[in-house]
């Protein structure tokens, strides 16, 4: 089961990317977005909500084997971010890229209560601020949409 945890928590050898892993991890969350974002908010929910859990044990199998509060390797958290920030629409490259670069943003910045997050223990602490990120880039893009600016 730890290998298991290993190859879902590295996200298939994303997290081994010697430049920006998180950013990699995050090119690899790019193709669950593109299949499931088509469908709606339901799906993209559900598929975040079914990644939810396993990207906590899978991160904290990893943070309990290293010793290391948030490995960088870890990029799990960075799929589950970016599902979520893909909740809002237009499901284009466009959309997709917006998606992107805010979720990169809230990322690197936490925003409340991403920050304060990183504190919870284990595979918590690793992945729930990046849940955070994925919503706040949910939210604005989902304003920037409605101002009509990706139209």
């Amino acid at each position: 089961m730890k290998r298991l945890a290993r190859v879902l928590a590295l996200w298939f050898g994303c997290g081994k990317v010697p430049i920006a892993p998180g950013t990699a991890g995050t090119v690899g969350a790019l193709p669950l977005c593109i299949l499931a974002a088509p469908h709606g908010f339901w799906p993209v929910l559900i598929l975040a909500a079914t990644l939810l859990p396993v990207a906590i044990w899978a991160a904290g199998v990893v943070v309990e084997d290293s010793g290391n509060h948030d490995p960088q390797t870890v990029v799990i958290d960075e799929v589950v971010g970016m599902v979520l920030a893909c909740l809002w629409g237009p499901h284009t490259p466009l959309g997709f890229a917006v998606a992107f670069v805010l979720f990169r943003i809230f990322d690197q910045t936490k925003p409340f209560p991403a920050r304060r997050s990183e504190r919870l223990p284990g595979g918590y602490g690793v992945v729930m601020d990046d849940v955070f990120a994925g919503l706040w880039a949910a939210a604005i893009g989902y304003g920037i949409d409605r101002m009509g600016w990706l139209s």
